[in-house]
């Protein structure tokens, strides 16, 4: 079985692109040329370069030997939170601004929940002096609102979206009709594993370095390039794509995906698509996602606006089918209490989003010789309000 995607962008039965006829041009050129571009050695030098002197990297891979020592196996965190910006998104939206620019393309929109992702392209396009506009949900605004001030500060336009929910799912219907009325000039970076092909697959290989580090840390530090387990948080699941990358085909690793339970799985207030959700059509991409018996997407619920979305990507549902990665479901609570005991235990506070991840140590047992990276994929300090406000309650 293979883990990457067909020629038509089918991962098992998920991916594809099911999109209106007017954006056809736009995803065609795309799907044509992304390849193309992305494997020109100047493309790739210029993306390395920058990589490494903009964003800083490689991050490390740290030894959390507190949190080992708990649980009684060998817990390394991938440091995505030390990357510029504090996220893990800004190796998708580098990579998509440079190939937006050999499109020809000269403004830009994105769609964000969490605010890493709108952040991570305003700085790209400050960066290379080019017009942006973030969609981003009303509701998100409000609950990450240091984020929304950076993007402004950068020079980003941030527009609200007000329908449904108000958060990504929404943010993103309006980012893909900005996109449907100005196909010519404008280029779409689309922040997760999600949409129509070939974003899914474009977006995994920009976040592909994360475990290509992974692999030479890992025989740097241990002697072993494999780990027994990688772990990560899925809403769309960038972050996991790039973690998993390098390990897709290789059995003896074992992935793990934390996705948002939210109050519950039986609470009506959640976000766990592969516990609650059928296959169907999400935002271009057949996937699985949460649905009404007749087709109408669940509104979802987490604590977290970077995993409150109501499907997963068409990789990772790939990955649930094909029973390749293993899922657990994380609830508000669990992930807060997380978040704190790693703030506690070893002087990093993580993202809400990283937090579900770091919640899989007390849902399953792992051996004293396991090597466990658990992908940190953001820092913490955009959800300080969140983490106030949670404690305070809990008091």
């Amino acid at each position: 079985m293979t883990y990457q995607p067909d020629d038509h962008g089918y991962y098992g039965q998920f991916g594809g692109a099911y999109i209106p006829e007017m954006l056809h041009p736009n995803i065609e050129e795309l799907r044509l040329r992304y390849r193309e571009i992305m494997d020109d050695p100047g493309f790739q030098a210029e993306f390395q370069q920058l990589l490494r002197d903009y964003v800083g990297r490689p991050t490390p891979l740290y030894q959390a030997r507190r949190l080992s020592a708990e649980y009684g196996t060998r817990v390394y965190l991938k440091r995505e939170d030390l990357c510029h910006t504090g996220a893990h998104k800004i190796n998708n939206t580098l990579g998509q601004i440079l190939l937006a620019q050999r499109l020809g393309k000269q403004k830009i929109i994105a769609e964000t929940g969490a605010g890493q992702h709108g952040v991570a392209t305003a700085t790209v396009c400050a960066l290379m002096g080019v017009e942006c506009i973030v969609y981003m949900g009303e509701i998100d605004i409000e609950r990450q609102r240091p984020n929304v001030e950076r993007m402004r500060m950068l020079g980003a336009t941030v527009v609200p979206a007000r329908s449904g929910s108000r958060t990504l799912k929404d943010a993103t219907n309006e980012a893909m009709r900005h996109w449907i009325n100005h196909p010519t000039d404008t280029h779409y970076i689309i922040g997760s594993v999600v949409g129509p092909h070939p974003y899914p697959d474009m977006v995994a290989r920009f976040q592909s370095v994360i475990s290509a580090e992974i692999r030479q840390q890992l025989l740097a530090q241990v002697g072993r390039e494999l780990p027994d387990y990688v772990i990560a948080c899925v809403g769309g699941g960038s972050n996991a794509a790039g973690a998993y990358y390098h390990f897709l085909d290789e059995s003896s690793v074992t992935l793990i995906a934390a996705e948002a339970a939210g109050l519950g799985l039986q609470s009506g207030k959640s976000a766990a698509t592969t516990a609650l959700g059928t296959p169907g059509v999400l935002h271009g991409s057949r996937t699985i996602l949460m649905q009404t018996p007749d087709g109408q997407v669940v509104e979802p619920h987490s604590i977290s606006a970077g995993l409150d979305y109501p499907g997963i990507g068409p990789m990772h549902a790939h990955l649930y089918d094909s029973a390749r990665a293993e899922f657990h479901y994380v609830t508000d609570a669990e992930a807060m209490q997380a978040g704190y005991h790693l703030s506690e235990v070893e002087g990093i506070i993580p993202a809400i989003e990283t937090a579900h991840a770091l919640a899989v140590l007390e849902k399953r047992p792992f051996q004293p010789d396991d090597i466990v990276v658990i992908s940190l994929s953001g820092r913490g300090d955009k959800d300080l309000a969140t983490y106030i406000k949670y404690q305070e309650r809990a008091k």
